[in-house]
C-alpha cells in the first residue's frame, strides 16, 4: 500500500491504482489550498480541516480493493462533551492495515483495541491541545502495537494549526534508530515497513 501525505491530517492511500483521500483539509495555516483526486474520500469528523470533501476530485466509480473498518472514539478525554465524535478507521488492501487515528483525543479502551485488532502502521496524531500530545499519543502506539508509525497533525512551521506543538517531542519518545525522515511525502507500508516514519510535505 502507497501512502502519501498530503498535510496535516490528510493521507492519500493507494492500492491498485485506487485511490482514498482520508481527512481532506482546508483553512489550515501555511498549507496551499488542497487540489487532488480520489475514486474515494473518507472523514474522521466534520471539522473544516478534516472535511474538505469538495476539495477531492472524484474519479469514476470501481471496485475498490480496500476493506474499510470504523471505530467510534471520542475528540477529546471527556466522552465527546468537548469535541465531539471521532472515527477511527481501518484500512486494509495487499495483506497491510493501516489505521488512521483522526483526531484522536483520549486512550483507547480494551474494546476499542480489539476492534482495531492487528495493524501493520497507524497514522496518529501528536500535536496536542485538539488531540493527543506527544505523551498519550506514543502510549496508543504501544497500545496498538504496529510496526509502524507516522505522526501528523503537528506544526512545522510556516505550516500547521498555530497553537498545537510540533513533532520533536514525540519523536523524543522514541530510539534515535527507530525514527526515518523520509525525503519525501510518498512511502510504502508493506511487511518490511517499520519504525517511525517522518514524511516531508511537499
Amino acid at each position: 500500500m502507497k501512502l502519501t501525505w498530503l498535510g496535516h491530517a490528510c493521507f492519500l492511500l493507494e492500492q491498485d491504482g485506487y485511490r482514498i483521500v482520508v481527512d481532506p483539509y482546508t483553512g489550515v495555516e501555511g498549507y496551499p489550498p488542497l487540489r487532488t483526486s480520489a475514486h474515494q474520500v473518507v472523514c474522521s469528523h466534520h471539522h473544516f480541516d478534516h472535511n474538505a470533501v469538495d476539495c477531492v476530485e472524484l474519479l469514476p466509480e470501481r471496485e475498490s480493493p480496500f476493506t474499510i473498518r470504523t471505530v467510534e472514539t471520542c475528540h477529546d478525554d471527556q466522552g465527546g462533551a468537548l469535541r465531539g465524535s471521532n472515527a477511527i478507521h481501518i484500512f486494509t488492501a495487499g495483506g497491510v492495515s493501516v489505521v488512521h487515528m483522526g483526531d484522536l483525543g483520549h486512550q483507547l479502551t480494551p474494546e476499542q483495541l480489539a476492534s482495531i485488532g492487528k495493524a501493520d502502521a497507524v497514522l496518529v496524531p501528536v500535536g496536542g491541545v485538539y488531540t493527543l500530545d506527544a505523551q498519550g499519543a506514543r502510549q496508543v502506539c504501544g497500545a496498538v502495537g504496529a510496526r509502524c508509525v507516522v505522526p501528523m497533525h503537528y506544526r512545522h512551521a510556516p505550516y500547521g494549526l498555530p497553537n498545537v506543538a510540533g513533532v520533536e517531542d514525540f519523536l523524543a519518545l522514541w530510539p534515535a534508530e527507530q525514527i526515518h525522515r523520509l525525503p519525501g511525502a510518498s512511502f510504502e507500508v508493506d511487511q518490511a515497513a517499520s519504525g517511525v516514519l517522518v514524511p516531508t510535505f511537499q
